[in-house]
């Protein structure tokens, strides 16, 4: 039985050849080989295999899963099944979702990647919905959802709760991939007693860097969705799939481009704010991380980051997929995701402690390589007022980027230190901060002011912050019109070719 609260449900993916099954890992050194796969390493006598049958259910008939048997050629899903029910979302703090399996089963949760719908789990769906009431969600903006964008993770995880509450539901399983991951971690990490058991699939701990996001808002702010969809193809899928799969390619670039493009702009914005890499101790349901062998976008090594950190996690390296892995090796990720739900599943709330309670976990392990070093904590501010240096860093390095304040902050010594701190403390922490003005303002007057005041060695950098504030190419220019007539055409004219520089390499998609 399927259940939908959307009138018209986007168009399903077309089908595709199945491949082979995983290799299953457990622990960051685990080399344990899946049933079905061939073992690339020899196994450690002192390791134990994983368990790969599902625990059967009382008053449920046993799993027979597809790995038991020879691996046949898929056939098409075609439309997806019958609507029993259509609503529209009651308002902009819930999420468009639709419904597959028994009603009485146990629910599981599964959350897509940006710039993708629902449908990039229908080859799961014949499957876990056998065993699971499959409950499916679109991201704001995708697949037809209403336009409501959320700029963090957090808000996400904070509409979905919202959506499963409205239907009762208080006990889940949850599988998410790339974004839909980072929903799943922040659902564990939050609220750990609603989550049962947790499958971060295609996921990362910090997704790539902030700057790159923003870029990528900024570049769809300007030339919309095309370039993302003309480049989903190559960054989802490998080039052997890609090549031999002409429709489901097609279907990518379309998912994409029929996305709003405000809601996209507002995801890169959560992703690019995401980072949980010094909290992944304390996700304490059993979780699966699966990533596919050839993904570059969050690959083996950013999974391994988070099986190092999370207590109790296991790595799942799936041969011959890149970042949509459920739809370049469907069975292979069937599979896995079967047999985790049905072997980690927490029915009881006993081990998942509520928010708040019980002794702090230990810092994770991360790979030294991928952090950034630490810079020296400034001195304490006066009791009694709170210092303005944090959350002057964080909007300085939200809207200059980090590279530039790296290097700023890297060129600056004993002689320059203290004058750091003190931009930091009372442009970015007194000034930035304020709620008088938006962002995009605060950009309109401090190009005019660099412009007025001729100090046009820091005007770039400002230029590259007011598109990732907001400003378009055609806002920027009619600001440096209006300081054509009111401080002097020749400013201007520098003015007007600097900005031209920045917007040019800005604003160009890159491959």
């Amino acid at each position: 039985m399927s259940e939908t609260n959307t009138p018209q449900s986007p168009q399903p993916f077309p089908g595709a050849q199945s491949a082979p099954v995983a290799q299953q890992f457990q622990g960051p050194q685990t080399v344990e080989p899946f049933l079905g796969a061939q073992a690339a390493q020899p196994v450690h006598p002192a390791l134990q295999p994983v368990p790969l049958f599902p625990v059967p259910q009382p008053g449920r008939v046993p799993m027979q899963p597809s790995y038991a048997q020879p691996l046949q050629p898929a056939q098409p899903m075609g439309p997806a099944q019958p609507v029993a029910s259509a609503h529209t979302p009651p308002g902009p703090q819930t999420l468009q979702y639709r419904f597959d399996g028994p009603q009485d089963a146990p629910v599981l949760v599964i959350g897509p990647s940006l710039g993708t719908t629902w449908h990039m789990w229908d080859r799961q769906i014949p499957e876990l919905s056998q065993h699971w009431r499959v409950f499916r969600f679109d991201l704001p903006g995708h697949g037809g959802a209403p336009a409501h964008p959320a700029t963090a993770v957090g808000e996400l995880s904070d509409r979905l709760l919202a959506t499963l509450d409205s239907l009762g539901v208080q006990r889940f399983g949850y599988a998410g991939c790339s974004i839909g991951g980072a929903i799943g971690a922040d659902l564990a990490l939050r609220h750990p007693h609603r989550v049962a058991a947790l499958a971060l699939v295609a996921a990362s701990p910090r997704f790539g860097s902030a700057d790159e996001f923003r870029q990528r808002g900024v570049i769809v702010r300007t030339n919309g969705l095309e370039p993302m969809a003309r480049s989903a193809p190559e960054h989802w899928f490998t080039p052997g799939f890609a090549a031999a799969q002409a429709a489901i390619v097609e279907w990518a670039v379309q998912m994409v481009r029929t996305t709003d493009p405000g809601c996209y702009i507002a995801a890169c914005e959560a992703l690019a704010a995401f980072d949980i890499r010094s909290e992944l101790g304390r996700i304490g349901v059993p979780t699966l991380v699966l990533v596919g062998a050839e993904d570059r976008i969050t690959g083996p090594a950013e999974a391994r980051t988070l099986v190092a950190g999370i207590p109790d996690a296991r790595l799942a390296l799936v041969p011959g997929a890149s970042h949509l892995a459920p739809v370049e090796q469907p069975a292979a990720v069937t599979d896995l995701l079967l047999t985790h739900f049905s072997t980690s599943w927490q029915d009881t709330l006993a081990a998942i402690p509520v928010p708040g309670s019980g002794p702090a976990l230990s810092a994770p392990v991360l790979p030294l390589a991928e952090i950034a070093p630490a810079t020296a904590a400034p001195e304490a501010a006066a009791a009694g007022r709170r210092d303005p240096y944090d959350p002057g860093m964080r909007v300085r390095r939200e809207v200059l980027g980090d590279a530039h304040v790296d290097q700023v902050m890297a060129g600056s010594d004993d002689f320059t230190g203290e004058f750091q701190e003190l931009v930091t403390r009372y442009a970015w922490g007194e000034t930035w901060t304020r709620e008088g003005l938006d962002r995009r303002a605060r950009s309109c007057v401090t190009l005019t002011a660099l412009v007025t005041s001729g100090h046009l060695e820091g005007f770039a950098p400002h230029v590259r912050a007011a598109l990732r504030n907001g400003l378009t190419p055609a806002e920027i220019k009619e600001v440096l019109l209006q300081t054509a007539v009111y401080c002097g055409i020749p400013a201007a004219g520098a003015a007007f070719a600097i900005a031209q520089s920045v917007i040019q390499e800005e604003t160009t998609p890159r491959p």
